[in-house]
This record gives structure tokens, C-alpha cells and sequence, in this order.
């Protein structure tokens, strides 16, 4: 086994992903002879070797620059919360037969899982696509100790949602895929530099449409899965989550009269979160509401539509 560049934690397990990392390890033998499905994605019988990543935005990142070199399955569905999201049988199965595992960096799965998943599949390269990140402080990552009595903030693990950062991911992947399969190395080099020209022009575009005249420098969220996007882009993110918990009354009070003050008129909701508490800030500032998913497989597509929201 060889690591790229990662750090791996070891976070205290359930009950229930502790029987499902015991299940694997009984049963990985008889069923990687037979076969199974993945995560509606992928087969142990596929011709093309497999490389898992954590989530989609980073599926389409790596599936850009790898073309049909790969079969690239993402470990977190959609739908689901990438900080509490654990893995079936059947997903840890597929992975054991993945070549390597490409990770954003400290999303809560990959805290959780990541030395789990080595354990299970010790022949697997880990590449970390985060590494070189300008990483922001969040409190959203949390982490008490108990020896100290202090809590540590932890960095914000949402990097992709930046410009910026994309550039980091995808020269990542492509030095990733080349230390993999360096026979291709010119060929993920071309598609690694569409793949720039892509972000670049991504980046181009939302500039474009947040510097318009009555464009809303700030927003509500539900969950703060947009700290970077608002930093590249000189906006306020005003966050409904108060530590990654439901907010408090003199919480929603506090938002309400800040969102007024600055002008906010989107209050972004993710399908993976509870709706209430987002509509009823609406309802007390006049703002919209408006559904967005930063865990889309179509990047380009999701990051100008948060654009694009902020100037209707």
C-alpha cells in the first residue's frame, strides 16, 4: 500500500458501522468471487479498473480528466450527507476492487472511514485531492477534546464549491491518474488542461453575473456548504446552522435582523436537509427560497446556477 500526501484520523465508530466493517471482513472473500453491484454505479466485474471517490463533484472531476481509462463510482449517494453517511456491504465490496481512492480531505464520512476502508482493502493507493488547499477554519468540524476540556475548530471541508480550489482538485486527480497509469500520461494531460479551461470559464461567468448591478452580496443557508464560494466572490454567507446543529431561537432572531440589514434576498436549502427552518426566515424577510445540491455530479452546471440565483 502507498499513500499520497494524506492524514488520516481516527474518530470514535457507532455500533453500527463497527458490524458493518465486521460483516466485510467475514464476508469480503466469498463475495468478491461472486460479484456484486455498487452504488448503482459500478460491477466487480467491469472490464475497466475502478477508482472510487468520496462524493460526485469529485467523480466529475476525475471522470473528466480519466475520459474511459477508469469506471469512476462516487461512495456518497445522492441525497445523502457526506458527514454522516455510512458505506453498505455491498459498496465495500466494490471498493475492495478499486485500484485507488481519491478523497476531498475532511468531510465526516471520510474522517470516519478512511483508515476503515484501508483496512478492508490494504493493497489501495489513497490519494488526498484536497492537499494544497487554502483550508478556512470552521465550526461546523468541531472537535472536542476530552483531556483538555477545549474544543478545536476544524477546517471547512467544503472546498469544492470554489473556483479556486477546482484548479487544486483536478491537478490532484491528474497527478493521481498518472502515478497510476503513467502509459496515458499525455492523454490525461490534455484532458486535464480542457478541464481547466472549463473551471476557468466557470469562474469567468459567475464573476460576471455577481458583478451586475443589484446583485445580492449576501445569502442565507441552510447548511454553510458555500464558505468558499463566498469568499472567492467577496459575498456573506449567513448560515441557518448554529454548529452543526438545528438553530436556537436567539439564533433565527440574530439571522433575521442581520439577513434584513444586508440585504439578503436567497435563503439556499440542500435536499439533504430539513426545510422548516429556512422558509420560516423567508416568511420574516421576504427572501426566496431556493433549492441547490453542491453535491451534484455537474459542477460547472450547479456553481453558475448559485450564481445565477443571486442576481434574479
Amino acid at each position: 500500500m502507498k499513500n499520497e500526501k494524506i492524514t488520516i484520523h481516527s474518530p470514535h465508530s457507532g455500533h453500527s458501522s463497527f458490524l458493518i466493517l465486521h460483516l466485510l471482513c467475514c464476508l469480503l472473500p466469498l463475495l468478491a468471487a461472486c460479484g456484486s453491484k455498487g452504488n448503482g454505479h459500478a460491477s466487480s466485474e467491469a472490464t475497466k479498473p475502478l477508482i472510487t471517490v468520496t462524493i460526485e463533484p469529485l467523480r466529475y472531476f476525475t471522470q473528466a480528466i480519466t475520459g474511459e481509462q477508469f469506471e469512476v463510482v462516487s461512495l456518497v449517494p445522492r441525497g445523502a450527507s457526506p458527514e454522516t453517511y455510512d458505506p453498505t456491504p455491498a459498496q465495500l465490496v466494490d471498493f475492495s476492487h478499486s485500484r485507488a481512492y481519491l478523497r476531498v480531505g475532511f468531510l465526516g464520512f471520510e474522517q470516519t472511514w478512511t483508515d476503515r476502508l484501508q483496512t478492508a482493502a490494504p493493497h489501495l493507493r489513497v490519494f488526498d485531492t484536497g492537499h494544497g488547499v487554502d483550508y478556512l477554519l470552521s465550526p461546523e468540524t468541531e472537535d472536542h477534546d476530552a483531556h483538555t476540556g477545549h474544543t478545536h475548530t476544524g477546517p471547512e471541508p467544503h472546498v469544492w464549491t470554489s473556483t479556486a480550489n477546482a484548479r487544486i482538485l483536478a491537478a490532484n486527480v491528474f497527478r493521481a491518474l498518472v502515478s497510476l497509469d503513467s502509459s496515458q500520461a499525455d492523454l490525461y494531460r490534455s484532458r486535464y488542461d480542457s478541464l481547466l479551461t472549463v473551471i476557468n470559464r466557470t469562474d469567468s461567468l459567475c464573476r460576471s453575473l455577481l458583478s451586475r448591478p443589484g446583485a445580492s452580496r449576501s445569502f442565507l443557508i441552510y447548511h454553510p456548504s458555500l464558505t468558499y464560494f463566498a469568499r472567492d466572490y467577496g459575498l456573506l454567507q449567513l448560515p441557518i446552522e448554529e454548529g452543526g446543529k438545528e438553530p436556537s431561537p436567539a439564533r433565527l432572531s440574530r439571522l433575521i435582523e442581520e439577513s434584513r440589514s444586508t440585504g439578503a434576498r436567497v435563503v439556499f436549502v440542500q435536499p439533504e436537509f430539513d426545510r422548516r427552518h429556512a422558509e420560516m426566515v423567508a416568511r420574516q424577510t421576504g427572501a426566496r427560497v431556493v433549492s441547490i445540491n453542491p453535491l451534484a455530479y455537474d459542477w460547472p452546471a450547479e456553481m453558475l446556477r448559485v450564481a445565477e440565483e443571486l442576481v434574479k
